[in-house]
């Protein structure tokens, strides 16, 4: 394919994370990019915007020390002085009615640092500490198993004790799903991935600015960024290549290339018949909800980054400023239809009675988001598709795509560069994919 001397011109539908990633993939490797996002925010689901006059993420979205593609991106972006990731894996909980608890990992090599790091954690009583221990080491290696998690948990001897304490508020919040809904598999990656791939694969991080910096830093790349643009089709040419976009005005953008970043169900509706395009069925995907709660109160800084709060609806919460607490409800179900003082009351709630620094505080404000498709699950035995497509010029990309990660950031931004990779090799902008960029190591402080 040859473009007579211009640069080739490319087209970004989603201004997601996964297509912001796309973005500055293809900007860096020298082509036009425009941008169609059919909101006036940019990020997506990791997004910011002002309630009351306060600049809030729609959802707390943190990374672990293992999601190298996306801190490389925050760093290419001139971020990285803006990533906040702990020295080691550090957890405390606060349980209903007991003192809090602590799990903290060693200074020693993996996976000896976390089995140092259980000997400690009171939570949990010595012989579940052993059988948790037993568990992890077992299920590490299980990465084709699709059996039902909790089954196995069952099968495995793991006490309610357990799951309360150390399960589910690790897990859940991670796949964003009940443990009878995730499979062996799925939990086995997380462990592999993050508990014993390095010592500090596991440690928690977040960016210090609203994740709408991150997204406009990314969108500056593009030479064009349309909001409020409303893609509903390809323009395809009798051989099969895609030569542009429809929009909902009209109009007819005229591409070389295109990535679609969006929901399956968008992609499905884009794509009019996902076969035509070489894609299997991308019905049945199901959307899980994630609430988070924000709240401001009267008595400053509390002393912790993040803490876990067991057996609440609330799992974590996170001090984002003296003063400003940001709650978690993943796998908010039926909690996402509450109105938004019911869902302020309930965390509040929750707050003062395990926090004793909160003991009679007072809520100066509160706010809630909600996320209805925060993360999407396939349906039983689908394959989720990869970036490539049977036209040469046209990608796919999304978190719930087939990266290998869960719908997460780091699946996100893994999935804007493959597919904007497989793109560059379409358009024969490059004779060979181009190289992984050395990101910034599990073991390596951000």
């Amino acid at each position: 394919m040859t473009f007579a001397g211009r640069r080739p011109r490319v087209g970004v539908v989603g201004a997601g994370l996964a297509g912001l990633a796309a973005v500055v993939e293809l900007a860096d490797a020298g082509l036009a990019v425009e941008v169609l996002e059919r909101s006036r925010l940019l990020g997506g689901r990791a997004t910011s915007f002002v309630v009351d006059g306060r600049e809030v993420d729609n959802g707390q979205h943190v990374f672990l020390g293992c999601c190298t593609e996306f801190l490389d991106l925050a760093v290419r972006l001139g971020l990285g002085g803006r990533l906040h990731l702990q020295e080691r894996f550090d957890m405390r909980v606060f349980p209903p009615g007991r003192r809090p608890a602590r799990l903290r990992a060693a200074a020693l090599p993996a996976p000896w640092h976390l089995a140092v790091g259980f000997l400690g954690y009171g939570e949990l009583g010595w012989a579940d500490r052993a059988r948790v221990a037993r568990a992890l080491l077992a299920v590490a290696g299980r990465r084709d198993d699709e059996q039902p998690f909790a089954d196995w948990l069952r099968r495995r001897g793991q006490s309610e004790a357990a799951r309360r304490a150390f399960w589910e508020p690790i897990f859940v919040p991670a796949l964003n799903a009940p443990l009878d809904q995730v499979s062996v598999a799925e939990v086995a990656f997380v462990v592999a991935t993050a508990f014993f791939s390095a010592r500090g694969a596991a440690r928690f991080g977040y960016l210090t600015v609203p994740l709408a910096r991150l997204a406009e830093a990314a969108a500056a790349r593009a030479g064009a960024v349309r909001t409020r643009t409303l893609a509903t089709g390809l323009d395809r040419s009798p051989a099969g290549t895609v030569r542009g976009v429809t929009t909902a005005d009209g109009e007819r953008l005229a591409f070389d290339g295109v990535v679609l970043a969006v929901p399956p169900d968008r992609l499905a509706r884009l794509l009019g018949d996902p076969a035509e395009f070489g894609l299997a069925p991308l019905d049945g995907f199901r959307s899980r909800p994630i609430v988070d709660v924000h709240v401001w109160h009267d008595r400053g800084p509390l002393g912790f980054d993040f803490a876990g709060l067991l057996a609440s609806p609330v799992q974590w919460v996170f001090e984002k400023a003296p003063g400003y607490l940001c709650c978690s409800l993943s796998d908010a179900g039926d909690i996402a239809a509450r109105p938004e003082a019911d869902l302020v009351a309930l965390a509040w709630s929750e707050l003062r009675a395990r926090l004793p620094a909160l003991e009679g505080a007072d809520l100066l404000h509160g706010a809630a988001t909600r996320s209805l498709d925060a993360t999407y699950a396939a349906p039983p035995g689908a394959r989720r598709p990869g970036p490539a497509t049977s036209a040469p010029n046209l990608a796919v990309a999304g978190s719930w795509t087939d990266t290998g990660w869960p719908d997460t950031m780091e699946s996100a931004v893994r999935s804007g560069r493959a597919a904007a990779r497989h793109l560059l090799r379409g358009l024969g902008a490059l004779s060979a994919p181009l190289p992984l960029r050395e990101g910034l190591g599990a073991g390596t402080h951000a």
